[in-house]
This record gives C-alpha cells, structure tokens and sequence, in this order.
C-alpha cells in the first residue's frame, strides 16, 4: 500500500471521526472509527467502526446511524479532503478487538494463566 494511500486513510479516519463526534455526540458517543480502507483507485472506501458494547443491538444500532448520514458524511469528506473523486463508503463492524481478548483469554488458559519472569 503506497503512502499517499495511508495517509488518504488516516485522514478520512480522523475527518469522519471528528465530525461524527462533533455533529452527533448524543448518538455518536459509543461509536469509534477504527479505520478506513481505501481502494487503490480512491474511489471505494471500507469504514470500520467498533461499538461500546458488543452486542448484536448496539451494532445494528450504530450501522443504522452510520447508514443514515452517509451522504451527510460523503459530502464532509468532499469538502474536507482534498481528492478528485469522492469514494463510496460503505461501513463494517471491526471485530479484531474482540478476537484479539478471546485469542488472548485463549493463551491465557494454555499457558496456565503464568505471567513470564
């Protein structure tokens, strides 16, 4: 991945993040942007997010709100970031927080729950 593509990601990352915050701070509050994935073309963009809680509801909940200011958010970003195309965005549950404790809970139980020396 070239670097003009992790920086595009970073700062759709940090723009869609702060406007969320900013506009909707009631309804926003257990949502984080985790990251975005941008094709190489600039014209697709994978907007994970996590949720507070992990339950199907909240995740449901916050994907709906997500959905509903997409084209609010397309249009911040068409003002905000500078690029010629704007990319569609699509919005998906990141979950690698919560393997990464299972994984590690896991370990936990193998190796007897022993902290190393």
């Amino acid at each position: 991945m070239s670097n003009r593509i992790l920086r595009v990601n970073e700062l759709m990352q940090r723009e869609i993040s702060a406007y969320l915050h900013s506009r909707y701070s009631s309804e926003s509050v257990g949502i984080t942007i985790s990251g975005v994935d941008t094709t190489g073309d600039l014209r697709e963009a994978k907007v994970y997010f996590t949720t507070v809680g992990s339950s199907e509801d909240e995740v449901a909940q916050a994907k709906r709100l997500l959905r509903s200011k997409l084209a609010e958010l397309r249009s911040m970003v068409a003002k905000n970031v500078v690029m010629r195309h704007v990319p569609l965005l699509t919005f998906h549950h990141d979950t690698s927080a919560t393997r990464a404790l299972r994984i590690e809970g896991l370990l936990d139980q193998i190796g007897g729950g022993e902290q190393p020396v």
